[in-house]
């Protein structure tokens, strides 16, 4: 599957891989890369920076939402071959590493497959490296508080949950929020569209998640670049409270 590259603002693209989004942060000749996608994705990675006229050599880091194989996918490809820094948050450091891991399992997938379109997905994952042994060797926390002095100006903020040092990154400017697996506005494994959070079992705490919306909504922008699904459109507060209402439905109503 070919990556396709939609420009959201002046330097900013979505892009989108196989079920999964990364982000490409361009000023000038130098990119940030946020996300990278799953290890299949890494010829993805590589065409999308070339059609925004970028290269891996000109990437001047790699900021990682959180330590999934589906976002991690090429970080470490780009670390050893190009030297590129991998920044993530203090608390994903570890996770990147594969010191422990904070994913669903192959029996949380198992237990999940009675539900629409997980079967799919699953095989999905397997043939894109969504199981493969995929660390970054040698991971780094954000190098200071703020905004990284990087393509795009990112202000990391922390949204716990998902993972434990799960970030989304805020680009004040331009009134765009990238959300990882915070809140995401589709997946192949969801039966709703727009604003919502992931299927309970993708999450190891799914109430800090639902806790951490609130600090999403906080952010002010009007762009929102998720981690699965396409660009949304309308105030990110809105957004979150959206996906607030929904995971509260779900919890008076079951699955």
């Amino acid at each position: 599957m070919r990556a396709e590259v939609h420009q959201v603002a002046d330097g900013t693209y979505l892009v989108h891989g196989n079920n999964v989004n990364w982000v490409i942060l361009k000023d000038g000749d130098a990119v940030t890369l946020v996300d990278t996608g799953y290890p299949g994705d890494r010829q993805g990675v590589l065409e999308s920076l070339a059609e925004v006229g970028s290269s891996p050599e000109a990437v001047a880091a790699v900021l990682i939402t959180h330590a999934h194989n589906d976002h991690l996918g090429s970080a470490e490809y780009l670390r050893a071959g190009y030297g590129t820094p991998v920044y993530l948050h203090p608390a994903e450091v570890p996770h990147a590493r594969r010191e422990f891991l904070q994913q669903a399992s192959i029996g949380d997938v198992a237990r999940n497959l009675w539900r629409p379109g997980v079967l799919p997905w699953a095989v999905h994952v397997i043939r894109a490296g969504g199981t493969d042994h995929n660390p970054v060797t040698a991971p780094e926390p954000f190098p200071n508080e703020g905004p990284l002095d990087l393509p795009g100006r990112p202000v990391p903020v922390h949204t716990p949950g998902h993972t434990d040092g799960h970030c989304v990154y805020h680009l004040p400017e331009a009134g765009i929020v990238i959300s990882g697996d915070a809140l995401v506005s589709g997946h192949a494994t969801s039966r709703v569209k727009g604003p919502q959070i992931l299927p309970d079992f993708f999450h190891h705490e799914r109430a800090r998640v639902v806790a951490s919306l609130e600090l999403v909504g906080a952010l002010d922008g009007d762009t929102l670049l998720p981690g699965h699904g396409p660009v949304h459109r309308g105030p990110v507060r809105a957004a979150a409270e959206q996906a607030r209402d929904r995971a509260s439905w779900k919890t008076r109503t079951g699955p």
